[in-house]
C-alpha cells in the first residue's frame, strides 16, 4: 500500500517496493515518502518486515545471498538502485546503527569514531579531533568519555557502546540515520539517553527508527508507519502511516488500533 501522499518535502521516497529473500517474498507494494529532519517511527509485529525494509534503504539488503528488490528507492530524487549508483556511496550517506552494539574490538574510543572516514580523504589531527569531540556530544558520550578517549572501545557500558556506534556513523556525515531497535537490550537509564540523542539529531539529520516498544515510539517520533502480515506466509505490508500522534490516538485501522494498544503483537 502506498501513503506517498503524507510527506510533501521527502528526502527518501519508497515507490510500489517489493524485496525477496531468494523465492520468498518479504516485502509487498510498499510505498512510504519519509520527511527530512524528522524521526519516522517503524512498529509492527515480529517478521513483518521493518528491518528488512530499512535495510532496502541503504541496498544492505543485496548484501545477503539471494536478496533482491523491485521498485524504486529515491534519496533526494536519485533513484539509489539505478546501475550507475556506487552502493558504498549510498551507505555513507544513508548510515546504519544496529541492535546490538558493534564498536570494533581492536580500537580505541577514538579511532572507532573516526574509522570510517579514515577511508576516505586524509584528515589533519586538529579535523580528526573536532570531529571526535562533535560526533560525540550529538551521540551523548562526549562527557563520559572525553578523558578516556585511548582506552578500548569494548570497556564502556552496553549504552555507551551503542551511543559510540551512533557517534561512529555521524562521522562520515550521512544525511539519513536508520536505527534498527537501538535500545531494545539496554536498561532503562541507557535507553533515555539514547532517545535524547535521537530527538536531538533530528536538528541536522533524518532518523528512521524501527522499534518494538510503542511508548518509545510514541515519545521519540514525528511520523509512524505500521507493518503487518495478515496471515503466516504473507508477505509484510505498510498497513498504515501517518502522524504519530494521529496513528496512536485515531488510527485509521482496527489492526493498528489492536497493536499500538497492546491486544496482540
Amino acid at each position: 500500500m502506498s501513503y506517498l501522499h503524507e510527506i510533501s518535502e521527502p528526502v527518501v521516497e519508497v515507490q510500489d517496493l517489493n524485496m525477496y529473500y531468494g523465492a520468498f517474498k518479504a516485502l509487498d507494494s510498499v510505498g512510504m515518502k519519509i520527511a527530512k529532519n524528522r524521526i519516522t517511527a517503524l512498529i509492527g509485529p515480529s517478521g513483518c518486515g521493518k528491518s528488512t525494509f530499512i535495510r532496502g534503504l541503504n541496498r544492505m539488503h543485496e548484501t545477503v545471498p539471494g536478496a533482491r528488490i523491485e521498485g524504486k528507492v529515491l534519496l533526494d530524487g536519485e533513484d539509489v538502485y539505478a546501475e550507475n549508483v556506487d552502493p558504498v556511496r549510498v551507505r555513507r550517506k544513508v548510515g546504519m546503527v544496529f541492535q546490538k552494539p558493534n564498536p570494533f574490538p581492536t580500537m580505541s574510543i577514538y579511532d572507532n569514531v573516526i574509522a570510517g572516514i579514515k577511508l576516505g580523504r586524509r584528515h589533519k589531527k586538529s579535523e580528526l579531533d573536532e570531529i571526535v569531540e562533535r560526533t560525540l556530544n550529538q551521540a551523548a558520550l562526549w562527557g563520559e568519555v572525553k578523558n578516556k578517549l585511548k582506552d578500548s572501545g569494548m570497556s564502556l557500558s552496553g549504552g555507551q557502546q551503542q551511543r559510540l556506534c551512533i557517534a561512529r556513523t555521524l562521522a562520515v556525515e550521512p544525511e539519513v540515520i536508520l536505527m534498527d531497535e537501538p535500545a531494545s537490550a539496554l536498561d532503562p537509564i541507557s535507553t533515555q539517553k539514547i532517545e535524547d540523542a535521537i530527538q536531538d539529531l533530528k536538528k541536522s539529520y533524518t532518523v528512521v527508527i524501527v522499534t518494538h516498544n510503542m511508548q518509545q515510539a510514541s515519545r521519540v517520533s514525528d511520523y509512524t508507519g505500521f507493518f503487518f502480515i495478515e496471515e503466516m506466509g504473507a508477505p509484510g505490508q505498510l498497513w498504515e502511516f501517518g502522524e504519530t500522534e494521529r496513528i496512536f490516538s485515531n488510527p485509521k485501522r482496527k489492526e493498528t488500533e489492536d497493536y499500538v494498544t497492546g491486544r496482540f503483537g
